[in-house]
């Protein structure tokens, strides 16, 4: 199960694990409803990575001028 961010209408937000298509929930805080809002993801990648490892040319690059 995702975790979602719920707002209510006092501006209170909330995080809560619930099953996907949940659309509303009550505040933790006013117990009044709170509707589901978009957050900012906090996927990251960093370093090399399977991608650099196993995938990525290690030709040197070619020069694009013919001759």
């Amino acid at each position: 199960m995702p975790v979602y961010e719920f707002e209510c209408a006092q501006g209170h937000i909330t995080e809560k694990l619930l099953p996907m298509g949940t659309k509303h929930t009550k505040c933790a805080k006013c117990n009044k409803r709170a509707k589901k809002i978009l957050s900012a993801c906090t996927f990251e990648l960093k370093g090399g990575g399977w991608y650099a490892d196993g995938y990525s040319s290690t030709r040197p690059k070619s020069d694009s001028k013919s001759k």
